[in-house]
């Protein structure tokens, strides 16, 4: 059996190398769902959704970063799975993204966002979880600092908290 160390080397490496394929986050979640994923997704439930609990948005490979955001008065630390992660662990294939709140915000985000820039989906807000009233558990947030052309309406108003639902299409 391999340790917890040796597990995220060799994930990392499959990561790098372009053959990671993410069984383990499309399993039956174990506890409570926090995200599914609808739409065009290849998952164990004939492709229509892919759900994760926290534990299985933790076990992917994680990111942080930290910028300035409207909605925090100072620059923040945001961690969590790069959204182009989460898409590929549920083999979601599509043009478009809706992404839903608790709260019933609902954006559309193009699916090449995912991969234009390093978008995560936030799970850690200054290396804490992030409780519901802290735009929580999960906070699509797109990396501000790295481009004044991220720095718009457009791009803060695809960032959205409370995240619960995303919708391939």
């Amino acid at each position: 059996m391999l340790s917890s160390v040796s597990r995220r080397l060799v994930l990392l490496a499959a990561v790098a190398s372009g053959t990671w394929r993410s069984a383990a986050a499309l399993e039956p979640p174990a506890g409570p769902v926090v995200l599914t994923l609808t739409g065009r997704v290849a998952s164990p439930n004939d492709g229509v959704v892919a759900q994760f609990n926290m534990a299985q948005i933790e076990r992917l490979p994680q990111f942080s970063f930290t910028t300035q955001t409207p909605w925090y008065s100072r620059p923040r630390k945001f961690t969590g799975p790069l959204l182009r992660d989460v898409l590929r662990a549920a083999g979601a294939r599509g043009t478009h993204l809706r992404a839903l709140a608790l709260n019933d915000y609902r954006v559309d985000i193009p699916f090449d966002d995912a991969q234009r820039f390093d978008v995560i989906v936030a799970r850690l807000l200054d290396d804490k979880p992030m409780a519901v009233r802290d735009k929580g558990p999960l906070f699509i947030i797109y990396p501000f600092h790295t481009s004044a052309d991220l720095r718009t309406a457009t791009y803060y108003g695809r960032s959205a908290w409370q995240l619960r639902t995303i919708e391939i299409r």
